[in-house]
């Protein structure tokens, strides 16, 4: 079975209040799933890859053989891809986790859109970190 998870985080501040989401479809494009998680103080490239962990980790629950992975995040998709390589140590360990759990799927792929393509993701991160309490400032 193959899945679409559109996957997106956020830092509001670069490092600062982060959260992760994904929204998972059907082949039928009907979404099925959705989840976002808070990070607490991330970098937007950390918590763009604990999106595309998020995703994954859903994507493999619902049993998905095969995944298309949508982000609006070039950096992760490259990297992932094997276009570009990864330097910075932060992301070599998550970039690791990554790869590592996409390992376990028959077919698998990344691409980038617009974020106005990948609103849905976008909006799940907002909502996390809107619905966050708190920290007096």
């Amino acid at each position: 079975m193959k899945l679409v998870v559109h996957v997106d985080g956020g830092a509001r501040g670069n490092p600062g209040p982060a959260a992760a989401a994904a929204s998972v479809a059907n082949g039928d494009g009907e979404v099925i799933d959705e989840a976002s998680e808070l990070l607490g103080v991330q970098t937007n490239n950390v918590a763009e890859y604990r999106g595309v962990l998020l995703g994954i980790a859903r994507a493999k629950a619902l049993g998905a053989s095969e995944l298309e992975l949508v982000n609006d995040s070039e950096l992760v998709a490259k990297q992932l891809d094997g276009s570009y390589r990864v330097k910075h140590p932060a992301m070599i360990e998550l970039f690791t986790q990554a790869r590592a759990a996409l390992a376990g799927f028959e077919r698998w792929s990344i691409r980038t859109v617009r974020r106005e393509q990948n609103e849905r993701a976008d909006a799940l991160v907002n909502q996390a970190l809107d619905a966050a309490p708190s920290r007096g400032h």
